[in-house]
């Protein structure tokens, strides 16, 4: 059975529908898919953007937070993007950020951090620091909570969170409670089943993408057999000593080999990690189709998880 048979019917639609990415070809046509209209904005939620030190000059960020606060400390999380380290931007995760802060009473500050291939990497994974360190280090001002700090993201924002974790743990940063890659981008081998799966042109993403994407992210190192975790999370030697993780991925995503093994190790370091993998699914099936059933489902379940760390 081939790949769209496998899908479930109330995704086949908008899978139908969509043109696919074409990174090596048209970039910019590519990031201009991801340009989502404005939202309409909850009056339960107060956003604000403000231009913070990066790792490498000036950077954008998002705050949102409760539009009727107290003086009350409020638990605090990082988002980052997805978009596979070369798309994507703060505002297409509007609607989603605001649900965090609804359903788990927080403040989320949600990065710009610089897009390769113009800036490879280390740039994204620095500004992610530079991001939660600056989250934290104004933790007065946020009125955030220290004890109750998290870092979550989706897709290559899934893969610079764990990346994040390691680099957190690693430096003897910012306490953590919880990480949340969501189907993230962690292995620029390709050396998976399910990364030889998904190759039709108009998957949410496919092979030619994702080793588009990793040439771009690491440029001439992406051929190296010694490459830091930070740049490749599944190249970290040990997972012992990360927070807490939750994590899911589609079936039918080409990470979800990847995700698996993923999880399978943080496990095996004692690390707690709930896991979901859902049949008929591919990737970002939730952000393309999100009333569908499975898709509802599935966001509800991420965004409990971080409600639930917040506030244990």
């Amino acid at each position: 059975m081939n790949f769209e048979n496998r899908v479930l019917p109330e995704l086949r639609s908008t899978l139908a529908q969509f043109p696919g990415f074409q990174l090596e070809d048209h970039l910019a046509w590519s990031r201009s898919l991801l340009s989502n209209p404005p939202i309409e904005k909850s009056e339960d939620v107060c956003t604000t953007s403000r231009m913070i030190p990066g790792a490498a000059g000036e950077m954008l960020v998002k705050i949102y937070e409760p539009a009727q606060r107290t003086d009350a400390k409020l638990p605090a999380m990082l988002w980052i993007h997805g978009g596979g380290y070369v798309m994507g931007h703060p505002d297409m995760d509007d609607a989603l950020c605001e649900r965090f802060v609804q359903a788990a009473k927080c403040v989320v500050v949600s990065v710009d951090y610089r897009l390769a291939p113009e800036h490879a990497y280390p740039a994204a994974i620095e500004d992610c620091y530079a991001g939660l360190t600056w989250m934290t280090d104004e933790a007065e001002l946020l009125r955030i909570d220290l004890e109750r700090v998290a870092i979550a993201g989706a897709s290559g924002g899934g893969g610079l969170t764990a990346a994040l974790a390691l680099m957190v743990r690693d430096k003897g940063g910012p306490a953590l409670i919880f990480q949340m890659p969501l189907y993230p981008m962690l292995d620029n081998r390709n050396s998976t089943t399910s990364s030889h799966e998904i190759t039709t042109a108009n998957a949410t993403w496919n092979r030619a993408n994702n080793l588009a994407a990793w040439r771009m992210y690491l440029g001439e190192e992406n051929d190296a057999s010694d490459l830091s975790p930070y740049a490749v999370p599944s190249r970290a030697e040990n997972l012992a000593g990360l927070p807490p993780t939750y994590t899911c991925v589609g079936q039918l995503d080409l990470f979800r080999d990847e995700t698996i093994e993923y999880v399978t190790r943080l496990a095996e370091a004692g690390v707690d990690v709930e896991f979901h993998l859902y049949p008929g699914a591919y990737h970002c099936f939730e952000v393309f189709v999100p009333q569908a059933e499975v898709s509802q489902r599935a966001s509800q379940s991420y965004v409990d998880a971080i409600a639930r760390a917040l506030n244990p």
